[in-house]
């Protein structure tokens, strides 16, 4: 049960909210072990004169930058998972858009399991249930 909130700034482009909200949901699904029909994501494209680095709009310089905040339960990943989300989420969305910039984010949120859940039950019920999701 991942919950990812994804803001873009790029110039206008033929990426859709729904490219971009597939390509997370099986990254979640593929290097964290989520399951992808509890995802949740929500995308929003920003004008990238209103985005800056250093001061600089991305409009500016002609680039595209990204921050991907993705919730996830405390303990349910490794480092190395991690790491490896964070990864293939630049590399992925540096094919969608154009010169992205190096200083977008991806941030992982460990989350206590008694302190989220969806469907009315906290992920440590689930646990103690034993419901995967």
């Amino acid at each position: 049960m991942p919950y990812l909130r994804v803001r873009i700034a790029s110039p206008k482009t033929t990426v859709t909210s729904q490219q971009v909200a597939a390509m997370l949901t099986q990254l979640a699904v593929d290097k964290l072990g989520k399951a992808g029909a509890v995802a949740a994501v929500d995308v929003h494209f920003t004008d990238p004169n209103d985005w800056f680095i250093g001061a600089k709009s991305v409009a500016e310089t002609n680039e595209t930058s990204f921050f991907v905040e993705i919730k996830i339960t405390e303990s349910t990943n490794s480092r190395d998972d991690k790491a490896a989300f964070i990864k293939s989420t630049f590399e992925n969305m540096s094919q969608f858009f154009p010169n992205v910039s190096p200083t977008s984010y991806v941030v992982l949120q460990d989350v206590a399991s008694d302190s989220w859940g969806y469907g009315g039950k906290t992920q440590e019920y689930r646990y103690i249930a034993g419901d995967a999701h």
